[in-house]
């Protein structure tokens, strides 16, 4: 059984967290996701229309990742959120990364809703996973680079198991040892919000849009909200 949880400290921290977990067993990802690859092609005729941009520096949803980016030390303009460096390579080039269904999922909704996603291989966490600050000694594999390892700073915030660090910067650049492939099967996906105002209601929009497009995909789909009321969830 793995636990999703966000440490006490991070919930003092920064009260307005949210994290909307998304449970998908038994994924199809090596098959062809026709609503996945519709939305993508919409979004990116959007984009090349003007009917899409990038969020502004004072969209609130980005202005609130920044702040929280400078509160435990980081600088958000040289790490970015997920959904910013999302948002800027769209706006740049005009496609989304192409990488696998499922992460192709996640990317459009994130880039839809301007709301950072994630995701991990289920299979390959050992262990609760826990949104916390970092510690010493907690050491990070970068995506794509399974040879580097990497000191994560103490006092980022950090999703991590018991056997590593899984993200950088919170949601800045996930880990290889718990990416999503073709042949993932059990994943975790997860959107998060930290802006007081409009986060909760648009984390709640994105999370639903993702479970519609996941549900014809998998074998069992399963929702969890995590706040600061309620830090802990059952995934598996």
């Amino acid at each position: 059984m793995t636990e999703l949880r966000v440490a006490a400290a991070v919930g003092e921290a920064f009260p307005d967290v949210a994290v909307a977990a998304v449970v998908a067993e038994g994924v199809r990802g090596e098959e062809s996701w026709p609503g996945t690859e519709r939305l993508l092609a919409a979004l990116e005729a959007d984009a090349a229309a003007g009917d899409w941009t990038a969020p502004a520096e004072t969209d609130p949803l980005l202005a609130s990742w920044q702040t929280v980016y400078r509160a435990f030390g980081t600088n958000p303009r040289r790490f970015r959120p997920s959904m910013d460096a999302l948002a800027r390579r769209l706006a740049r080039s005009g496609r989304l990364p192409r990488v696998s269904a499922a992460v192709d999922t996640y990317n459009v909704v994130s880039a839809a809703h301007h709301i950072p996603a994630g995701a991990f291989d289920l299979t390959a966490v050992r262990g609760d996973i826990e949104l916390r600050f970092a510690a010493p000694g907690d050491a990070f594999t970068p995506l794509g680079e399974p040879d580097t390892v990497e000191d994560a700073r103490p006092g980022e915030v950090v999703y991590a198991d018991a056997g590593g660090v899984l993200t950088r910067h919170w949601n800045h650049r996930d880990s290889d040892r718990t990416k999503v492939m073709p042949g993932s099967r059990d994943v975790v996906f997860l959107l998060e919000a930290v802006d007081p105002d409009t986060g909760r209601k648009v984390l709640e929009q994105a999370a639903d849009r993702l479970a519609e497009l996941l549900a014809p995909r998998c074998a069992r789909l399963a929702q969890h909200l995590l706040t600061t009321e309620h830090p802990t969830a059952r995934l598996c």
